[in-house]
């Protein structure tokens, strides 16, 4: 049921959001050089690597890591590369993930390859045999302010109590939280707290 709509809401949205899509493109080439679309290797469910699309909004030979990982993601973000990620439509592309089948629309968000910290705590929660989503219950529960300990936590609680209901409340949340561009962080812009409990925590690991 879920795989159906999936198909279904992803279709009606790609048509709908055509003229949009097309716009931001050339928005997108009118403003830096280098191709529309940003493209990455991302975790998928069971842990298989997939191809992941978002608008680009960086510019071309930023390093391949996390955004709160670059010591001054601003610098590297375009002019256009800041309304689309403020607004989340950079997300828009993911439609086309979801129509293959790598995504779903609430799901754990894929992480990064080289996220190696976060696939391990999440294949041992289990969540790795989750569908990645373009939002997700850690989306709106602190999003960028998270780090991967927590994330997990959050990930394994939609885990043990995924349903529509939930999925839907999710949804309604992720665009509440979106119009007020909640838990964004950028690079350095990382809260000092969350930093701290990212390394009591790896810290703890390591006992």
């Amino acid at each position: 049921m879920k795989r159906f709509l999936d198909v279904l809401f992803s279709l009606v949205l790609l048509i709908i959001l055509s003229p949009l899509f097309l716009i931001i493109s050339i928005l997108i080439k009118l403003n830096s050089k280098g191709t529309v679309f940003f493209t990455q290797m991302r975790i998928g469910r069971n842990n298989n690597l997939f191809k992941f699309y978002k608008f680009r909004t960086m510019r071309v030979g930023t390093p391949n890591v996390a955004t709160d990982e670059l010591g001054d993601a601003k610098s590297y973000i375009t002019s256009v590369g800041k309304v689309l990620r403020k607004t989340s439509l950079d997300e828009i592309p993911q439609l086309i993930n979801i129509l293959k089948g790598d995504m779903t629309f609430v799901g754990p968000r894929p992480a990064l390859y080289n996220q190696y910290n976060l696939k391990e705590l999440r294949t041992k929660a289990g969540v790795h045999a989750l569908v990645p989503g373009v939002t997700g219950w850690a989306q709106i529960n602190g999003r960028d302010h998270n780090d991967d300990f927590q994330k997990t936590e959050l990930d394994r609680y939609y885990l043990n109590h995924k349903s529509l209901k939930l999925d839907l409340k999710i949804v309604l949340m992720t665009v509440f939280k979106v119009l007020r561009a909640e838990g964004i962080l950028e690079g350095g812009n990382k809260r000092p707290q969350v930093m701290e409990q990212a390394v009591e925590h790896k810290e703890s690991m390591s006992i």
